[in-house]
């Protein structure tokens, strides 16, 4: 009995020494946050913002940060088929990331690196195109086409050189971004042309296996030291799965950290008849059975040597990534940190993002509630200017403004005063502010003066001195920046309502000095 109690004691000692450890410094909702995870969260915040804020004051950030992954739960945004895709993608790559040996990607990455400086591609360039796809059964009529609609647009920009190359992408081009290249990552018939160019220069018309471009050179950056370009260049080699010379050594690493022990003379039969029933080896004390092998076989078809390598690593790899955060808590707490990240972007997305866009009658609301926020500085007119051929057209024309809508000006002096090949009147409509418009200056702020247009010797306005827009569509960005910012608020107000924070203050002290 004695011993018993004396064993339940040192188990609640060792208890409470780890729960000292790392004790719960807050619950949000119910759920617990540890002092090691706000720790962490604080000091990634402290490197990547300016903002110098006391554990205190960001443990309220922190706290509104977790109420909105609570909500997205709440919303079952952790259950569609979209977070599944992202978190599977976050884990892999973290995976990955432990997976494969640094130092043989570290070399990897040099030889890219020397290759990058050997063919003249040191840097980058950031590069915006007019661009054609063509596919590879265009026909030489299709061919030769486009060729000339491309010719075209290249004279044009040859003899106007102040012509907005933007909105010919936007016009004519299949792609519309523009992006920043580097070597031995496009096509080399793209890159001749991209590496060869100045900044602002534009090429002519040419070809690559993707179709036909006219390109141009928006930016250029200077190759920079390995130690500044590694990780990029890493990150390269990932996604292109340039590994093989990592795997063996990956592979005897694993086979080593998960105790593999091989049957050999299972192997050999499987070598010598094409199959077996004897278990192969074991991971773990796990056994992988020659059935086991026999379905992997079926989905990869190679010699058995092959397929048995390709079986052995797989296993090797699948057990290691089933397995890997026990070895690495790091791994855990980061794809948590992705998870949440996400949750809190997309309930973002949804509750402020899309309605500041989106939603026209609240966007009209606030305007209405707010619009003493939007007056200018000094009034402006909002009509428009009218040069007439006589002083009959321009009374006229005043008189029937009168009856017609705004919207509708332009139109009906259109079709009432310039048809049958005459043109009695000139129009200047719009929103002038002092100094906008020298016919305004003069007929309206009583301002300078002006000499009368040639063959129109008559100018009258027509229109309102406004203090500020009557619609919000006329500041529209604004508005929108403006009313997400009241919804932010709003949601952050109901967060802290409805949600329910705890902070333990006596642990709150205790970050970063223990």
């Amino acid at each position: 009995m004695k011993r018993s109690l004396l064993l339940g004691c040192i188990s609640l000692f060792v208890v409470a020494v780890f729960a000292q450890e790392d004790p719960v410094l807050m619950r949000v909702n119910g759920r617990e946050v540890l002092r090691s995870e706000f720790e962490n969260a604080y000091r990634r915040y402290a490197e990547r913002s300016n903002a110098q804020l006391s554990p205190k004051e960001y443990a309220a950030l922190f706290a509104q940060s977790k109420l909105k992954v609570e909500a997205a739960r709440a919303a079952g945004l952790d259950t569609t088929a979209v977070f599944r895709k992202q978190h599977e993608k976050r884990r892999t790559e973290l995976v990955e990331s432990y997976l494969i040996d640094k130092q043989v990607m570290d070399s990897c990455a040099r030889v890219l690196y020397q290759k990058m400086g050997l063919k003249a591609r040191n840097g980058r360039v950031q590069v915006m195109q007019i661009f054609k796809r063509l596919p590879q059964t265009v026909t030489s009529r299709h061919l030769e086409e486009e060729k000339a609609r491309m010719d075209s647009i290249y004279r044009v920009i040859q003899n106007q050189p102040d012509l907005n190359f933007n909105r010919l992408v936007e016009i004519y081009s299949d792609d519309k971004q523009s992006r920043w290249i580097e070597g031995l990552e496009t096509t080399s018939e793209f890159e001749d042309v991209a590496f060869s160019l100045a900044k602002a220069a534009v090429s002519q018309p040419f070809f690559t296996p993707e179709g036909i471009h006219i390109l141009k050179v928006i930016d250029r950056e200077e190759a920079f030291a390995y130690e500044n370009v590694s990780g990029r260049l890493i990150e390269r080699l990932r996604r292109k799965e340039v590994l093989d010379r990592g795997t063996a050594a990956m592979l005897d690493r694993l086979k080593k950290s998960w105790q593999y022990t091989p049957n050999q003379a299972a192997m050999e039969e499987l070598l010598t008849k094409g199959r077996t029933e004897q278990n192969l080896f074991t991971i773990d004390g796990q056994a992988y059975t020659g059935a086991m092998f026999t379905r992997f076989a079926s989905s990869h078809p190679q010699s058995v040597k092959r397929q048995l390598e390709g079986f052995i690593a797989k296993s090797l790899l699948d057990y290691e990534s089933r397995n890997i955060d026990k070895k690495h808590p790091e791994i855990r707490v980061a794809l948590r940190e992705s998870d949440e990240n996400y949750l809190v972007k997309e309930i973002t997305r949804q509750k402020i993002e899309l309605p500041a866009i989106n939603d026209r009658a609240g966007l009209a609301t606030y305007f209405k509630f707010h619009s003493s926020d939007y007056r200018w500085e000094s009034p402006r007119y909002r009509g428009v200017v009218l040069h007439c051929v006589d002083k009959k057209t321009a009374k006229q024309a005043k008189k029937m403004l009168k009856k017609v809508p705004e919207k509708e000006w332009v139109d009906q002096l259109r079709q009432t005063f310039n048809t049958s090949g005459t043109e009695k009147i000139q129009v200047e409509q719009g929103i002038f502010a002092d100094g906008d418009n020298k016919y305004i200056d003069k007929l309206v702020f009583k301002k300078g003066g002006f000499e009368p247009v040639m063959s129109y010797p008559f100018t009258i306005v027509v229109g309102e001195k406004m203090k500020g827009p009557d619609d919000y569509r006329e500041v529209i960005e604004q508005v929108r920046k403006d009313y997400r910012s009241y919804l932010d608020t709003c949601w952050a107000r109901e967060l802290r309502e409805f949600g329910k924070v705890e902070i333990n203050q006596e642990v709150l002290k205790t970050v970063n000095n223990n």
